[in-house]
Protein backbone atom coordinates (compact mmCIF):
# COMPACT_ATOMS: atom_id res chain seq x y z
CA UNK A 1 0.00 0.00 0.00
CA UNK A 2 1.34 3.40 -0.99
CA UNK A 3 0.67 6.13 1.56
CA UNK A 4 0.59 9.74 0.41
CA UNK A 5 0.08 12.75 2.64
CA UNK A 6 -0.90 16.19 1.42
CA UNK A 7 -2.02 19.23 3.40
CA UNK A 8 -4.68 21.46 1.90
CA UNK A 9 -6.65 24.43 3.14
CA UNK A 10 -10.43 24.21 2.88
CA UNK A 11 -11.77 27.11 0.83
CA UNK A 12 -15.20 25.62 0.19
CA UNK A 13 -16.53 23.22 2.86
CA UNK A 14 -18.69 21.44 0.26
CA UNK A 15 -15.77 20.15 -1.80
CA UNK A 16 -12.03 19.53 -1.79
CA UNK A 17 -9.71 19.46 -4.79
CA UNK A 18 -6.53 17.39 -4.80
CA UNK A 19 -4.06 17.92 -7.63
CA UNK A 20 -0.72 16.47 -8.70
CA UNK A 21 -1.36 13.10 -7.06
CA UNK A 22 1.04 10.17 -7.55
CA UNK A 23 -1.70 7.70 -8.59
CA UNK A 24 -2.68 6.35 -11.97
CA UNK A 25 -6.04 6.87 -13.63
CA UNK A 26 -8.64 4.39 -12.37
CA UNK A 27 -6.57 3.35 -9.36
CA UNK A 28 -8.69 2.78 -6.25
CA UNK A 29 -7.56 4.86 -3.24
CA UNK A 30 -8.80 5.34 0.31
CA UNK A 31 -9.31 8.92 1.46
CA UNK A 32 -9.05 9.80 5.15
CA UNK A 33 -9.40 13.43 6.23
CA UNK A 34 -8.13 14.63 9.60
CA UNK A 35 -8.68 18.26 10.56
CA UNK A 36 -6.03 20.05 12.58
CA UNK A 37 -7.02 20.99 16.09
CA UNK A 38 -6.65 24.80 15.87
CA UNK A 39 -6.37 25.17 19.65
CA UNK A 40 -3.66 22.52 19.85
CA UNK A 41 -1.80 24.06 16.92
CA UNK A 42 -1.87 27.47 18.63
CA UNK A 43 -0.56 25.98 21.89
CA UNK A 44 2.22 24.19 20.04
CA UNK A 45 3.28 27.40 18.29
CA UNK A 46 3.33 29.29 21.61
CA UNK A 47 5.51 26.55 23.08
CA UNK A 48 7.90 26.67 20.09
CA UNK A 49 8.14 30.46 20.47
CA UNK A 50 8.93 30.03 24.17
CA UNK A 51 11.68 27.51 23.32
CA UNK A 52 13.19 29.88 20.74
CA UNK A 53 13.11 32.77 23.23
CA UNK A 54 14.57 30.67 26.05
CA UNK A 55 17.32 29.22 23.86
CA UNK A 56 18.35 32.71 22.73
CA UNK A 57 18.94 34.00 26.28
CA UNK A 58 22.62 34.88 26.93
CA UNK A 59 22.79 32.83 30.13
CA UNK A 60 21.60 29.75 28.22
CA UNK A 61 24.30 30.23 25.59
CA UNK A 62 26.92 29.83 28.33
CA UNK A 63 25.70 26.33 29.34
CA UNK A 64 27.97 23.57 28.04
CA UNK A 65 27.14 19.95 27.27
CA UNK A 66 29.35 18.93 30.21
CA UNK A 67 27.33 21.15 32.55
CA UNK A 68 24.10 19.56 31.32
CA UNK A 69 25.53 16.05 31.76
CA UNK A 70 26.62 16.90 35.33
CA UNK A 71 23.16 18.24 36.16
CA UNK A 72 21.47 15.11 34.77
CA UNK A 73 23.85 12.86 36.67
CA UNK A 74 23.24 14.77 39.93
CA UNK A 75 19.46 14.55 39.42
CA UNK A 76 19.59 10.82 38.77
CA UNK A 77 21.79 10.33 41.85
CA UNK A 78 19.20 12.15 43.95
CA UNK A 79 21.50 15.05 44.87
Amino acid sequence: MLAYKKYVKINDPTKIELTDLPFRKGQRVEVVMIAEDDERTARNEKLRALFRKTQSLPQVQAISDDMIAEEVEAYRAGR
